[in-house]
């Protein structure tokens, strides 16, 4: 296929077929987007090509569609572990109630900065802040604890939620967008 070729699949709106301007202004609001998405999610290795062939457009309107989410910090192909899978000893969600006077950014920068979170959520509610620590070792978990939450002035209260049993670990993007 010619680049700027029409494509007559109807699965893909022709508004959204091989279009990077309109691309740049709605990154990941468009199914096609979501479809990418989608497939590299299942495997973030997954040649250009085949995504291409599966979705009915051209590899080089996938390869433009992922460069321009990932300009747009909207993707990025990572590695994830299941903490349950790699048998961590602990894992946990650990509710933080920032102090007053303080930063909630400043709090999430000091504890994105530790290996052992792997995801921070600001969050409205009881807590400030939600935070997943992932560890190898129990006691390094609870060295952890004690030096960045309980020992912190910045954190005013939190409570630990030890994992017991991962159902489920996947990170999806939100399925009915407007």
């Amino acid at each position: 296929m010619s680049r700027g070729a029409k494509i007559t699949d109807k699965a893909i709106p022709p508004e959204h077929q091989n279009d990077c301007s309109q691309q740049e202004k709605q990154p990941a609001t468009d199914e096609l987007n979501r479809s990418i998405i989608q497939m590299l999610q299942a495997d973030g290795r997954m040649p250009y090509s085949e995504i291409a062939n599966e979705l009915g457009v051209s590899e080089g309107t996938i390869r433009n569609r992922v460069a321009s989410m990932k300009k747009a910090g909207l993707l990025r192909i990572v590695a994830i572990v299941d903490p349950i899978a790699a048998e961590y000893k602990s894992d946990a969600i650990v509710g933080l109630k920032v102090a007053p006077g303080h930063s909630i950014l400043k709090v999430s920068d000091r504890l994105a900065a530790s290996q052992d979170v792997v995801y921070i959520l600001w969050v409205s509610g009881r807590f400030d802040l939600l935070i997943e620590i992932v560890s190898n070792d129990r006691q390094a978990f609870l060295d952890f604890l004690d030096r960045e939450i309980h020992s912190q002035v910045d954190i005013s209260a939190s409570e630990t939620m030890s994992g017991l049993k991962n159902f489920k670990n996947q990170f999806l993007l939100k399925q009915n967008w407007p």
